[in-house]
């Protein structure tokens, strides 16, 4: 087989790049690209390294191979991690040796800038959208990890790479959903313990801040005060007015998807129901506002995953979240 040879990625192989997307990346059920998708996701990235993108060329200067990783100080871990975004090869040029071409190059990009690990996860910046196994094209917005299904997810082990957590990709079809009398049932029950699951209100509900520095979720933090600052609704748990859980935000995007940021109440309240009652109360909200499906991923050893399924998502695909020490 032809040797290929690694090369910075640059401007002018953007269409050949795509292509290469288009025929190799969707087959793993990632979104297909074009030139503004790619801009986004990629090169007009805040985040985008220009340093660490790398393409494997062929003799004739065609595009066989695509890689990207990112860095930022002001990500999670970004002070210790690079961020492995994506490698894509070509069916017939998909060996260890080639993989092991492109995964060098930004490996070696993370220890020149003082990372001390690879990691592969949900927080990376450069959010891949991908297309969920049989439905009319619906959509995630992020790719949690490497789909354990694809060629690359086993040479990352033969590499070195440790699979830290298992994230399913969960689905739900909203039309026909409602809430069943058993969580109607724990909200009266719930309710009569002085909790209220409603959507927020600044009017009437408070301590929303202390809320959510005791989950202690950057994401969730920066997610659901921007949504209270911005007026943006979400489902709230309150005893006696003060903020104990959400979920949400009660986003609808363009694509008929409900964005979903997260769900989590305080330790010293659960026990009630709660959980629950802010999931269904969430997708009710979902559908009040013509949402068409929900998408979420969660740990597959996470307890909330009883929630999903009681509610009727159903897994339809499984990402693992990696991770490699980094050692000259």
């Amino acid at each position: 087989m032809e040797r290929l040879r690694i090369s910075a990625y640059e401007r002018r192989y953007l269409r050949q790049t795509i292509e290469l997307w288009n025929l190799e990346a969707v087959q793993e059920d990632y979104k297909e690209l074009d030139e503004e998708s790619f801009d986004r996701i990629f090169a007009g990235n805040p985040y985008f390294d220009k340093f660490n993108a790398f393409l494997l060329l062929d003799s004739e200067d065609q595009v066989k191979g695509f890689a990207c990783g990112c860095t930022g100080e002001d990500l999670p871990l970004g002070d210790t991690a690079g961020y492995l975004t994506c490698v894509v090869i070509a069916g017939e040029f998909r060996n260890d040796e080639n993989y092991g071409l492109l995964l060098d190059e930004i490996e070696r990009r993370f220890l020149d800038l003082g990372k001390k690990q690879s990691d592969v996860l949900f927080f990376n910046p450069m959010m891949l959208p991908w297309t969920i196994p049989g439905t009319p094209k619906h959509e995630h917005n992020n790719a949690p990890g490497v789909p354990l299904e694809g060629e690359l997810y086993g040479f990352l082990l033969r590499r070195g790479y440790v699979e830290r957590a298992k994230e399913n990709a969960m689905y739900l079809e909203l039309s026909g959903f409602s809430i069943p009398e058993e969580i109607r049932a724990k909200e009266e029950k719930a309710r009569a313990d002085s909790y209220e699951v409603e959507l927020y209100d600044p009017n009437k509900h408070e301590g929303l801040d202390r809320m959510l520095g005791g989950l202690n979720n950057p994401l969730w933090i920066k997610e659901i005060s921007r949504s209270a600052a911005e007026g943006v609704p979400f489902v709230l748990a309150a005893k006696d007015g003060t903020a104990v859980g959400f979920a949400g935000p009660v986003i609808r995007q363009d694509n008929g998807r409900g964005y979903f940021a997260g769900i989590g109440v305080l330790p010293e309240h659960e026990g009630h129901g709660l959980g629950s009652i802010l999931f269904f109360k969430l997708c009710e909200a979902f559908r009040q506002i013509g949402t068409e499906y929900m998408s979420l991923y969660t740990g597959s050893t996470n307890p909330a995953i009883r929630i999903y399924e009681k509610a009727g998502f159903r897994t339809v695909k499984q990402f693992a979240v990696m991770r490699r020490e980094l050692l000259r």
